[in-house]
């Protein structure tokens, strides 16, 4: 679930930061966020079945 939203989060920035260069500081919030996501996700040790 993590790294499906990190994934996002990269991809929301990277569009972002191409497409609309002037909302600098949401977009550098969305880096950090996908970041956080992405070392939860490895943190937790990726998928597990239940």
């Amino acid at each position: 679930m993590f790294l499906g939203i990190g994934i996002l989060l990269i991809l929301l920035w990277l569009g972002g930061f191409f497409m609309f260069h002037t909302a600098g500081f949401l977009i550098h919030i969305l880096l950090i966020l996908a970041v956080v996501s992405l070392i939860f996700h490895f943190l937790r040790g990726g998928s597990r079945a239940i």
